[in-house]
């Protein structure tokens, strides 16, 4: 079992506390030699990658006289510290500390050491008989004496909560973490690459709004101190993004930022979380389906070598062009209802009922399709699917559809059961819009704090003129699940929000 730095019972604390007691002695010891255990810099002169790429064709118990400075922390200790797996940002690499070779300053220091503390090494490089690529020390400089002891290494960090709680050490303990959250790194990059060369530029909108827009869900509250007003954590920058086309700043804008929802916490969803949203001038959902079926796969493409990857026990395809389904369709293909043959907002709420579907009295026929289409269908997308044709009152902010008024030019795109995108054809017509927002004034007024407010200079900024575009969403977390194969939302964000852990 691990040892916890923060414990949990006395005999842990008791047992932590006794550590740091030695670690710090062992600090103080340092200090009334003249070494600083916390020293201003260290002239490194390679990371650990870089040293086992470059000397991969060194045979078996070479030497050489290649000097190098390597830096970083202490994973193990053999044989009194004679043999030393030093951890940096790029991977391991041994230190090999022998007394004969240590000038006499290293040789107090080495007995000063501990697993976790961060130490500089200055030596030439060496292979051992048995074929570990090693440094073979001839200084050795403290960097970060460590007052707390880290996980037993045979166990790792072995409490999920505590992984997400104290992350920095399960990105000490866990290399598959560490990689993660590089591959989160590069998603980031590759679509920024992506989306400039679809003709889109980066933008940046407001993270404090005054009213509730650009998607249906509840909203943080806060309160600005020296204007006096109250204030919404935004939730959704989609009508900031698009006052921009509005103002011709660019024929297409796009933002990579945080969004935030006051709703319920779970393996896919986290209040805070990222997002890229984009718009683009003359596009209707159609073709922003078709671009981001292009898109996503150049992206896994580029993370895996080729637009397939494994999640759990699935091979996802991202191949283009992904399946198309209206989402009736796939409703009366899963359970044989035909809501197209329904008008009537409670006949609907029956249909759904006699599904197995409950749902409230005073439901909509949008809202009744997809319920049922989220809990008869959603969980069958595995490989990445559009559905289209969503249904227009569950749809404020896209345009009628052009051949029936009851639905929207709307999709959505799954994979492994999971939303991932929404986008359509954006709503242009501001009367269109006014009356939009009025039914969702109106919802409000009937108890549904998850619809928007009227913004009523975005409505002004429609009656300027705004192209024919197209936008859609992204949700950067769960793409992020999906190709780094984790199943919790917590382990691709590096602080997920948690419940305060109160101490006794």
């Amino acid at each position: 079992m691990s040892t916890p730095p923060i414990p949990d019972t006395p005999t842990q604390h008791h047992m932590v506390q006794d550590l740091r007691a030695n670690r710090l002695a062992k600090a103080h010891k340092l200090r009334e030699l003249g070494i600083n255990p916390y020293p201003h810099s260290f002239p490194r002169s390679h990371q650990n990658a870089e040293l086992q790429a470059h000397y991969a064709n060194l045979e078996n118990g070479s030497d050489t006289t290649d000097e190098v400075k390597v830096a970083g922390r202490i994973m193990a200790m053999r044989n009194n510290g004679m043999f030393i797996d030093l951890l940096d940002a790029s991977g391991k690499i041994q230190l090999f500390s022998h007394q004969d070779h240590l000038d006499p300053a290293s040789k107090v220091i080495l007995d000063l050491l501990d697993i976790g503390d961060i130490v500089g090494a200055m030596g030439t490089i060496r292979r051992t008989p048995r074929g570990e690529l090693s440094v073979r020390v001839q200084t050795l400089v403290v960097l970060s004496k460590a007052l707390l002891p880290l996980p037993e290494k045979h166990h790792g960090l072995t409490d999920v909560e505590q992984r997400y709680r104290q992350r920095y050490l399960d990105l000490i303990m866990s290399e598959e973490s560490r990689q993660t959250f590089v591959t989160r790194s590069l998603i980031v990059r590759h679509l920024r690459q992506l989306m400039e060369a679809e003709g889109y530029i980066e933008v940046e909108t407001p993270m404090l709004h005054h009213t509730q827009g650009g998607a249906a869900a509840k909203p943080f509250h806060t309160h600005h101190n020296a204007l006096g007003i109250d204030l919404l954590l935004r939730i959704a920058p989609e009508l900031d993004l698009k006052r921009l086309l509005v103002g011709g700043l660019y024929d297409g804008v796009f933002e990579i930022n945080r969004c935030f929802r006051n709703e319920g916490i779970s393996v896919r969803h986290n209040p805070e979380f990222t997002t890229i949203e984009a718009y683009k001038m003359c596009l209707d959902a159609d073709q922003v389906m078709t671009q981001n079926d292009r898109v996503l796969s150049q992206l896994v493409t580029r993370i895996h070598g080729s637009p397939k990857v494994a999640f759990g026990d699935y091979m996802l395809d991202f191949t283009p062009p992904w399946p198309r389904h209206r989402m009736t369709d796939t409703i009366k293909a899963a359970c044989g209802l035909d809501f197209e043959a329904i008008s009537d907002p409670d006949q609907a709420v029956a249909a759904a009922a006699s599904v197995g579907v409950k749902l409230p009295p005073k439901t909509s026929w949008g809202e009744a399709v997809a319920e049922v289409f989220g809990e008869k269908v959603e969980p069958s997308l595995i490989q990445p699917t559009h559905i289209i044709d969503y249904p227009r009152d569950i749809s404020p902010l896209a345009k009628a559809h052009r051949h029936d008024p009851r639905f929207a030019e709307r999709f959505e795109s799954f994979a492994n059961g999971w939303e991932i995108a929404n986008g359509f054809s954006e709503l242009t017509d501001p009367l269109d819009q006014r009356a939009r927002f009025e039914d969702q004034v109106a919802a409000r007024l009937n108890g549904n704090d998850e619809a928007m407010m009227l913004d009523e200079d975005f409505i002004t900024a429609l009656e300027y003129g705004l192209m024919p575009c197209g936008g859609f969403g992204i949700g950067i977390d769960r793409l992020t699940m999906l190709l780094t194969n984790r199943h919790s939302i917590r382990d691709v964000i590096a602080f997920p929000t948690l419940r305060p852990k109160h101490q006794g």
